[in-house]
């Protein structure tokens, strides 16, 4: 397995997929200080929350695959580039509204820079496909998870978010097809486009997937349950299995 993989990414792949990861860096770390703005923080909160929604992602594949310590600490550039970022949005006055209208496109490719790069660094290391797909997809939303964690929102991710978490798994996914079918260098190119084209799409008509299903069993059992768990209430609003006598 190891062999094989390692057949998949050509070296100069492994160059390629530093430059996308420090672009989703980026992007990412300029989204945290946007979010760090609406909440009002100060500098160190910026930076902080610059920094987990930057690297959050890629140091959680990194501990998963287990393969070294986690690049954003061996590679100075990683951090130099999440630091930037949040002191740009501390700089720049840039609301997570403004980011939403303005810099959507900047997000969809970010999203399509970090599914590669973690579906290809996977396979670097001699995983399969099933695991490139699921570390592709949380190097793509782990960051911005982690920041809504630390500042006590439900994560973006989880809903109304324009199938962020599906375009990242549908990117990762193409892009380990095309590895396996032997054109790494177009499955970068096009696990970018895909991710362009599919999130600004998801994003202009409002797609989101089903948050829930009103759908109850209708069953003389599925009734019967439904009539013992609401219980009739009488006068003063105490609850009464059966009808006062008169």
């Amino acid at each position: 397995m190891s062999v094989m993989s390692a057949s998949l990414v050509p070296a100069g792949i492994d160059v390629v997929t530093r430059y996308l990861d420090l672009a989703g860096v980026c992007s990412c770390a300029l989204l945290g200080g946007a979010v760090a703005r609406t909440a009002r923080l100060d500098l160190f909160g910026f930076l902080v929350v610059g920094v987990v929604s930057g690297l959050g992602g890629g140091v959680i594949r990194d501990v998963l695959l287990q393969h070294g310590t986690p690049v954003a600490l061996t590679d100075y550039a990683y951090l130099a580039v999440a630091f930037a970022g949040a002191a740009v949005a501390f700089l720049i006055r840039i609301s997570e509204q403004s980011w939403t209208r303005l810099f959507t496109v900047l997000d969809a490719a970010a999203i399509g820079f970090w599914a590669v790069a973690g579906a290809n660094r996977t396979l670097a290391v001699g995983l399969g496909w099933l695991p490139a797909v699921m570390l592709g997809t949380l190097t793509a939303v782990g960051g911005g998870a982690l920041r809504d964690v630390i500042l006590g929102r439900v994560p973006a991710v989880f809903g109304g978010n324009g199938l962020y978490a599906t375009v990242a798994l549908v990117v990762a996914a193409v892009t380990v097809l095309c590895s396996y079918l032997g054109i790494p260098g177009v499955g970068i190119g096009l696990g970018v486009a895909v991710a362009l084209v599919f999130r600004l799409t998801a994003v202009h008509f409002g797609w989101n997937l089903p948050s829930g299903l009103d759908w109850q069993p209708h069953s003389q059992l599925a009734s019967l349950m439904r009539r013992r768990s609401r219980p009739a209430t009488g006068r003063g609003g105490k609850s009464h299995s059966h009808k006062e006598e008169p």
